[in-house]
């Protein structure tokens, strides 16, 4: 008698899970709605620690401890990064450039990224750093920039200043309205 009870409660329960996929089909652009309208995310990851690759190589490895998915917003997808992240670039000789932010958000159509609130770059190749307080990120032509004050340290140099646009590894460097010792080489 159990074995057949047993069946009869198996596909009550099969045939109400099949009901309930059916009747949630169109609940789901509601709930998308909803949290866009509540301003939540439709997406929340911990503890994230996102490596790429490309033919096998390590390029790119992002860490953070909160990562909130806004992909849901219609006209303004973003990804936001509340409790900071790390971000170390490796080039094809194994080189890092290394990004630290307390806060990040990055816009998903124009694909620029904002890092604020204790921003470092660190090229290790030629230990140079560049410290500031906002910091934007093109990433259609690796580009940053910043109006803020900022240091750059170099080798040789601490220049302060107002103002910075550079290539995203250090190596092209456009400065504004700069100031403190700076050596230059007489040929």
């Amino acid at each position: 008698m159990f074995p057949i009870l047993n069946n009869i409660l198996k596909n009550i329960a099969a045939i109400l899970l099949v009901a309930m996929f059916f009747s949630c089909g169109n609940e789901l652009k509601e709930v998308q709605d909803f949290l866009a309208d509540k301003n939540l995310p439709i997406g929340v990851a911990k503890n994230v620690n996102l490596i790429h690759t490309d033919s096998g190589k390590v390029t790119t490895n992002l860490i953070t401890p909160l990562m909130n998915d806004y992909s849901n917003r219609e006209n303004h997808p973003y990804t936001e990064f509340p409790k900071g992240l790390k971000i170390t670039t490796y080039d094809k000789n194994g080189d890092s450039v290394v990004l630290k932010a307390d806060y990040a958000i990055t816009y998903t159509k124009t694909n620029i990224s904002e890092a604020t609130k204790n921003v470092s770059i660190v090229n290790y190749a030629d230990n140079s750093t560049l410290k500031t307080s906002q910091l934007f990120w093109d990433g259609n032509v690796h580009y940053i920039y910043t109006e803020k004050e900022f240091t750059l340290i170099t080798q040789l140099d601490t220049i302060h200043g107002k103002g910075i646009d550079a290539s995203e590894d250090l190596s092209k460097i456009n400065m504004k309205s700069i100031y403190g010792t700076i050596y230059v080489k007489e040929d």
